[in-house]
């Protein structure tokens, strides 16, 4: 048996639903929908989710906050924080500057697990989804050091790179009907005990209005 572990930037993923208009969807079963990718004679051992903490809006870090919760209770998922930092973008026309929240870290670990696990034979084969062509580094870097292993590039709804397409052994879609499949229940319990619930907000229709 195979053993894939699947690696996922959130917020590549967050932003390739929403564009979508799959906002309904967000209460996603994220090993759920891995296991859709999965061959015969291939099994997924881990799947290791990779995010920031949103310092706000309320309403949208207190989401963000419930959704974590309930996805830790999914077997095999692990979860990576990285940070935003806030940085001044100067107007090259007008010379304003103002604040933007950026994400860090993000594509930094995920190079780090999935070289740590590698190097440690823990896979043989490696799920990324992602379309951040910053990513293509770690890809070339995994395909020669481990010729042996495999590496499935899948893109978020909306999203693609040509570069991780052509570095990656092979490439598949996340479509709206796996997406929509691929639904928690409206309450899970989370790892503390308590239920976590479906966001009022994240209707279950999938349809994202």
């Amino acid at each position: 048996m195979q053993r894939v572990i699947a690696y996922v930037d959130g917020f590549n993923l967050y932003f390739g639903l929403r564009s979508q208009g799959l906002r309904g969807a967000l209460w996603l079963d994220i090993p759920s929908l891995m296991s859709r990718f999965l061959a015969p004679g291939q099994s997924l051992v881990a799947t290791k989710y990779f995010t920031s903490h949103l310092s706000g809006p309320p309403d949208k870090a207190r989401r963000q906050s419930v959704y974590l919760e309930a996805l830790a209770s999914r077997p095999g998922v692990e979860l990576f924080f990285g940070q935003y930092q806030t940085e001044q973008i100067r107007c090259r026309a007008c010379g304003e500057r103002w604040p933007v929240n950026r994400e860090k870290m993000t594509d930094v670990n995920i190079a780090v697990e999935l070289m740590k696990d590698a190097m440690r034979d823990r896979l043989d084969i490696a799920f990324l989804v992602s379309a951040d062509s910053d990513l293509a580094g770690p890809v070339a870097a995994f395909r020669e050091l481990w010729p042996a292993k495999r590496i499935l590039a899948i893109f978020p709804p909306g999203r693609g790179s040509i570069v991780l397409e052509r570095l990656a052994n092979g490439k598949r879609r996340i479509r709206r009907n796996l997406v929509l499949a691929s639904q928690m229940p409206d309450e899970v319990i989370g790892p503390d005990g308590y239920a976590k619930h479906r966001p009022p907000a994240w209707r279950s229709d999938g349809q994202g209005r």
